[in-house]
């Protein structure tokens, strides 16, 4: 595990993320999640728009925890529906041409398209990322990341990072046009080095 040494992260990483949880939410669930987590500070108020690491990655941690603990069952399906909104919020960040291009590729190639294009607009709204795009023997593809701020810090026997595996899942349809299971199969949360996510078949 790779553990960042002063344990911040990026203002406009946790700005996306709280903008996208408004979004879905709504402000005054919003406001709710913040109180709960002691991240008053943030209501109405969110970090501005810059590449300084100014907000503590465990308070960013807590606050995806928080909103999971208050929404129950519906706790995560509500991250991951965060994260898909959280992508295009990135994505807008960076405008591709996607056009006939990505639509020739063949499906593998498009796949990878689709995770390399998460991992780019990631790597700009944190520079201190630590992620890759794995390919597996049998030729499935996987977002890795070694430096998940979702789960840091916090202990758990199943994976924790409902939020990414939402951005993951956007990627690939945002490449393929139609939505992939996707699966958190190593989660730091839990012990391991990492945390994974493997994507697997179309759904449906």
């Amino acid at each position: 595990m790779v553990v960042v040494q002063d344990a911040l992260m990026v203002n406009s990483w946790v700005r996306q993320a709280l903008i996208s949880t408004q979004e879905v939410i709504g402000a005054g669930g919003l406001e709710q999640v913040l109180q709960s987590a002691s991240l008053e500070r943030y209501i109405r108020h969110f970090p501005p728009d810059n590449l300084l690491s100014a907000v503590q990655t465990s308070e960013y941690a807590h606050f995806q925890e928080v909103l999971e603990d208050i929404y129950g069952r519906k706790g995560r399906a509500l991250l991951q529906q965060i994260g898909k909104v959280s992508f295009h919020y990135a994505l807008g960040e960076d405008p591709i041409l996607v056009g006939l291009a990505l639509r020739l590729m063949p499906p593998h190639q498009r796949l990878q398209r689709g995770l390399t294009q998460l991992l780019k607009i990631s790597k700009k709204n944190n520079p201190k990322l630590r992620a890759w795009v794995q390919a597996s023997p049998d030729g499935r593809l996987a977002y890795v990341d070694r430096t998940c701020g979702v789960c840091y810090g916090r202990k758990s026997d199943a994976p924790l990072c409902h939020y990414a595996t939402g951005m993951v899942s956007e990627a690939v349809v945002w490449a393929m046009g139609i939505e992939y299971e996707v699966c958190e199969t190593h989660c730091i949360g839990r012990g391991d080095e990492y945390c994974r996510f493997e994507v697997g078949r179309p759904i449906g």
